[in-house]
């Protein structure tokens, strides 16, 4: 399995991206924080923090006894150069040539 694969897998998970956004939203956190409100087990918070980790979508860093929990954005950044940038470029020059064809009429 690639590295994109992994990253793929990850995401496509909802309690993945849950987790995700609450590393986004507050960067650094416990396994004990990450699990509070959440409709889950410690043991599956577990199993999917394994997941992103593999997919290196968060690092961890021992601090004493707790491990800290951070959202590493590169996988996504490099899913975002690899497969949406070049869709946003034809979007982009498209929209721009459609502009310049209504101000053509106008004129």
């Amino acid at each position: 399995m690639t590295d994109a694969d992994l990253v793929f897998k990850a995401l496509a998970d909802p309690s993945r991206r849950k987790l995700l956004d609450r590393l986004f939203d507050e960067n650094g956190q416990t396994l004990t924080a990450l699990c509070e409100g959440l409709e889950m087990s410690r043991q599956a918070v577990t199993q999917h923090l394994d997941v992103l980790e593999s997919a290196s979508l968060v690092v961890t860093i021992k601090q004493g006894r707790e491990k800290l929990h951070y959202l590493n954005t590169v996988p996504i950044y490099e899913i975002f150069d690899r497969w949406i940038r070049k869709f946003e470029k034809q979007r982009l020059h498209a929209l721009g040539e459609f502009k310049r064809q209504l101000e053509r009429r106008h004129k």
